[in-house]
């Protein structure tokens, strides 16, 4: 088996069944399986998946794993020489995997290939490409700026307007579509699984690049990649957004100490603080200028990040997990 590709699912059969058919309409010439890990999804589905893609191996977990253990199990349950993490809610529109693959096998100092993410309506996401974050980057890291700035060092994101073919080194390839080597995520010991849910993808481009590997963003393949669909299930919508700060948090302490760790902690926190007073400003004018159900729904986010930096969130943010 040549290429092994890995889906982690929640709740997303519907996309899950719109990429698989997606990959073998543009994938020609590899030998590959399928393999999806259901993290005990309530909503089902995967009966008429299985009977719709009887070569797919879809392995039933009884708990939710969360994305870095389901993955781990999906790769044991795997023969491929390359290993492809792809998220549910993606879809190929190019040979996409072909490309990827092939520029895998040119590299001998790659570590991890990814692809250009594209949304529903063919605009280049920015996520495709990140610099390991720091506190900095995190805290200037607003879409508007990137996109005016984007051969800013902060973020270098430039090689996702470029016109090159070739393959662009970059520091972070992240999880939603993310190529590599089997025995390299081997050697480093696949997912970290003191993650639950996100930063998981930017602590394996870590662990690869302390091997002393390049990773490499391939321009000329992309996906549509419509993002976030498991955690739109949320009872709780905040869950999700304090994930994602916790996770870096942890991201910190283990890479560069409980020190930088509390310091980007306060950090957010001023910045949730100074984004909430912005946003009381601009609620008188909803309706006019402002949309006033963006302005609560922004509010209701940094409001929930400023209990978090505040360690007040335990309480008040539980609810069921998403991978």
């Amino acid at each position: 088996m040549e290429l092994s590709i890995i889906f982690v699912n929640w709740n997303s059969v519907n996309y899950l069944r719109d990429c698989i058919a997606s990959i073998y309409e543009y994938t020609q010439g590899v030998s590959l399986e399928i393999i999806v890990v259901d993290n005990a999804s309530p909503e089902g589905g995967l009966g008429a998946l299985g009977q719709q893609f009887p070569k797919v191996n879809i392995i039933r977990s009884s708990e939710n794993l969360g994305f870095a253990r389901a993955n781990n199990l999906g790769s044991r349950h795997s023969s491929g020489k390359y290993l492809l993490f792809l998220n549910p809610d993606t879809r190929l529109v190019t040979q996409a995997i072909d490309i990827m693959l092939e520029h895998m096998k040119s590299l001998p100092d790659a570590g991890i290939v990814g692809c250009k993410h594209l949304s529903p309506d063919l605009s280049v996401q920015t996520c495709a490409i990140q610099k390991f974050p720091t506190i900095l980057n995190q805290v200037l890291g607003i879409e508007q700026l990137r996109r005016r700035w984007p051969h800013c060092r902060l973020w270098e994101i430039s090689p996702l307007f470029s016109n090159n073919a070739k393959p662009t080194k970059v520091e972070v390839i992240p999880g939603a579509c993310m190529m590599l080597r089997r025995e390299v995520f081997e050697r480093v010991g696949g997912f970290s699984e003191d993650y639950f849910m996100y930063a998981e993808d930017i602590d394996l481009n870590y662990k690869v690049a302390c091997l002393g590997l390049d990773n490499y963003y391939v321009g000329e393949a992309a996906i549509i990649h419509y993002g976030g669909q498991s955690s739109r299930h949320q009872k709780v919508s905040q869950w999700a957004t304090i994930m994602k700060f916790k996770a870096m948090l942890h991201f910190y302490m283990k890479t560069r100490g409980r020190v930088y760790a509390a310091m980007y902690r306060a950090a957010m926190g001023c910045v949730a603080m100074g984004r909430l007073i912005i946003l009381a400003l601009m609620f008188p004018l909803g309706g006019f200028v402002w949309d006033k159900g963006s302005i609560r729904e922004a509010s209701a986010k940094w409001s929930a990040v400023l209990k978090w930096a505040a360690g007040l969130d335990d309480r008040t943010l539980r609810t069921t997990s998403t991978p």
